[in-house]
């Protein structure tokens, strides 16, 4: 799915990446991944944090976006996450994902240093100039790296345009952020949720075009995504309720509160094999966290 005669919008999973026991990436349960995304309704998958990107390395980044995008084959969007701690790796790394067929890039701001404004705003125009895809403006800062001020979202959609300039906002208040970007835009700000599904059905009701969630909840995203562009609201509570709860029990570990509670339901599942991450980590899935995700879990399958 080209970028330049379909604008990146929809559910748009961010993947997981699998790893062997000897922690290489393990190609035929990606491409299955990815093959029960598209089959389970994305408009596209995403190489983004969640995917283990900032512990991957230099060589298991590029080995990951090459596999993805060759694996999504042109089914849909694929956009791959290439923010680093330089403007010139952030620029590699664009340039090896556009030339690999991605659809679109996203950074986030560099992690070890908080920058200012201006600095930030050089950054991400450096991305932008440097491939001729759409960049994804990410300020992931609920869970890693620094805010992005306010300003520097406007003044990168004044010089390059909407087509090629969309903003994922974390930071919280999320809401309230995302109203604030769309009114000072006029609505031209193409806005994408990335909660994990906890904040889809508020940030649907402000006027977003996508969410980014993880693919572990995929069958109920996609289902809850129709039920708000049906209207059904009925069916878009029923749906957000165990999802938001689901979610809310991820956030208390962070980064790898999501992880270790994606890759535990994509074993589930029987996607994957396992449930291996890259070491070192902060949070595990304790066993009475694992009983109350298999509740929930349940109930949402019985929504679906």
């Amino acid at each position: 799915m080209s970028a330049s005669n379909n604008l990146l919008q929809g559910v748009l999973p961010v993947l997981h990446t699998p790893f062997t026991d000897h922690g290489e990436i393990d190609s035929a349960v990606l491409e299955r991944e990815i093959d029960w995304a598209f089959n389970t309704g994305a408009d596209g998958v995403v190489v983004a944090v969640v995917s283990e990107i900032l512990r991957l390395g230099y060589r298991g980044r590029k080995e990951l976006t090459e596999q993805v995008c060759k694996a999504v084959a042109g089914r849909g969007f694929c956009v791959v996450s290439v923010g680093a701690e330089s403007t010139t790796g952030a620029i590699e790394f664009a340039g090896h994902a556009e030339q690999h067929g991605a659809s679109a890039v996203m950074a986030i701001p560099p992690v070890a240093t908080a920058l200012g404004s201006a600095a930030t705003r050089d950054y991400f125009a450096a991305i932008a100039r440097s491939v001729s895809i759409p960049l994804v403006v990410q300020d992931a800062s609920s869970y890693v790296g620094a805010a992005i001020d306010f300003g520097v979202y406007l003044s990168l959609l004044e010089e390059f345009g909407e087509d090629r300039i969309f903003f994922k906002p974390e930071a919280s208040p999320l809401g309230p952020n995302l109203s604030k970007l769309r009114d000072a835009t006029q609505g031209e700000a193409r806005i994408f949720e990335g909660s994990g599904g906890i904040n889809l059905v508020d940030c649907y009701r402000r006027g977003i075009v996508g969410t980014m969630p993880g693919t572990d909840l995929l069958d109920g995203i996609v289902a809850l995504w129709k039920a708000l562009q049906a209207g059904d609201e009925e069916r878009t509570y029923q749906l957000s309720l165990p999802i938001c709860a689901l979610v809310a029990l991820q956030l208390q570990g962070g980064l790898d509160g999501f992880l270790a509670i994606e890759k535990y339901l994509l074993k589930k599942r029987g996607i994957f094999t396992n449930t291996n991450q890259i070491q070192p980590v902060r949070w595990k899935l304790d066993s009475e966290t694992q009983a109350e995700v298999d509740r929930l879990f349940a109930r949402l399958q019985t929504v679906l």
